[in-house]
């Protein structure tokens, strides 16, 4: 998000929030090699094939999408919203476009929206690592742990460099045993833009959700964020939710029309409960 001013974004605590779960140290299920050790890298390379799978299938969903971001003073009172609701949908010829449906006039105080920003609504946030992407990334497994009532393999995940107009994502992944597909992200965009003519454009940590699809794929559902924003000139608390809704898939015996997919909803503010809390899996 960049600052009308300027600012920097602290990591402190993101530590407390992955260990607090109790890893363990094995990874129950996995095919073990001759040391009796998990194969640790036929289950990377396993579920990014499941990754690239979803993310084939996810491109032929329309689905409803909810932004919401928020300032806050450092006791928790709003003073400005932007909220934007569209359809990701298909056009009779099978094109698949991005109709917003509500978009009052932000009232954020001190922040904007970046062109970043948007880029990460699409692709980090919602962060899929698949076999074309593995060759970007540090991938390294921390251990097990249970996500609700799911059996996950928890990883730790970086981009190796940083290229010049790339985003990535940098932080926890919770791999689902049974499936291979991510179910839980915890972490951040990088990288954090400093100096130059738009000055500095930082982003704060996020946790993502997602839901199983038609029984088969795990689609995110929930984005949260609540974070303080350390600006040179003070600091800015936001928080953000993003929620992906009403997935239904596309086929192509169906001939649908503008709408047909997603129904159009009145607009309206994004209720604090039970929206401002992740789905449970």
């Amino acid at each position: 998000m960049r600052n009308r001013r300027l600012f920097r974004h602290t990591l402190a605590g993101a530590a407390l929030l992955f260990l607090s779960g109790g890893l363990l140290p094995h990874a129950h299920g996995a095919q073990e090699s001759s040391s009796g050790r998990p194969d640790i890298q036929q289950i990377i390379q396993r579920f990014a094939e499941k990754e690239k799978e979803f993310q084939a299938a996810r491109a032929n969903y329309s689905y409803h999408q909810i932004v919401k971001v928020q300032t806050l003073t450092e006791d928790g009172d709003v003073t400005g919203t932007y909220q934007m609701e569209s359809d990701i949908i298909f056009t009779p010829s099978g094109d698949r476009i991005e109709r917003v449906t509500y978009a009052p006039l932000s009232t954020l105080r001190g922040i904007s929206l970046s062109p970043e920003d948007e880029r990460d609504l699409r692709s980090v946030q919602p962060f899929v690592l698949t076999t074309n992407d593995m060759h970007k990334y540090n991938i390294e497994y921390m251990g097990r742990q249970k996500v609700d009532e799911l059996d996950t393999y928890v990883f730790m995940v970086g981009p190796k460099r940083i290229e010049k107009g790339e985003r990535y994502f940098q932080g926890q992944i919770w791999v689902d045993e049974r499936d291979l597909q991510i179910v839980k992200t915890y972490g951040k965009a990088v990288p954090d833009i400093r100096g130059g003519k738009n000055g500095e454009n930082l982003f704060p940590r996020f946790e993502t959700y997602r839901e199983q699809i038609d029984g088969k794929y795990w689609f995110p559902t929930w984005t949260g964020a609540d974070d303080t924003l350390y600006f040179s000139s003070g600091s800015q608390r936001i928080r953000m939710i993003v929620r992906y809704e009403n997935y239904k898939q596309f086929g192509s015996e169906i001939n649908i029309t503008f709408g047909d997919e997603v129904p159009s909803e009145p607009g309206g503010e994004v209720p604090s409960d039970p929206s401002s809390q992740p789905p449970s899996q």
